[in-house]
């Protein structure tokens, strides 16, 4: 079973993004895969504008202030994800038409669509949990965040 810990790579963890909209904060979140070593530079550009039009197709703001945008790109070597908190929430387009707060981006290689889902479900089921979107909200510091991903791995928050 696939862990929140290990999908999560910490130097991508962003517990203040500056971004105001949506495209800011997947441009923000890409260039810290990027920055972290996840993801190759080479690729950036064409990660943003990928996670984008997804988004444009249907936005992935699924409510109760959360948003999981997603892609599969064959320049992708392992499933990663980066976390962004909002402190002031970001006009994702969601479903419930409110702010999203906490954002995870997950890029997954394009040739293991299982791998994917599975790690969707893993993030899904961490954050249909009231506790744990509401923790993840207060996070202040990396430190925070990956605390809470190690204890949500745990299940120790219900």
């Amino acid at each position: 079973m696939l862990r929140l810990s290990e999908i999560v790579s910490a130097p991508a963890i962003l517990p203040a993004l500056t971004a105001s909209d949506r495209d800011g904060v997947v441009t923000e979140l890409v260039d810290a895969l990027v920055a972290a070593g996840s993801a190759s530079a080479s690729i950036r550009d064409e990660l943003i504008s990928r996670v984008l039009d997804r988004e444009r197709r249907g936005s992935t703001g699924f409510g109760q202030g959360v948003a999981v945008p997603h892609v599969k790109h064959k320049g992708v070597q392992t499933l990663v994800a980066a976390v962004g908190i909002s402190p002031r929430g970001v006009d994702f387009n969601s479903l419930d038409r409110q702010p999203v707060y906490s954002v995870f981006l997950l890029l997954s290689p394009e040739d293991r669509p299982d791998e994917h889902l599975q790690a969707m479900e893993v993030i899904f089921r961490q954050l249909s949990k009231d506790t744990f979107r509401y923790f993840l909200r207060q996070c202040e510091s990396v430190k925070d965040v990956t605390e809470l991903l190690e204890e949500a791995d745990g299940q120790s928050l219900g």
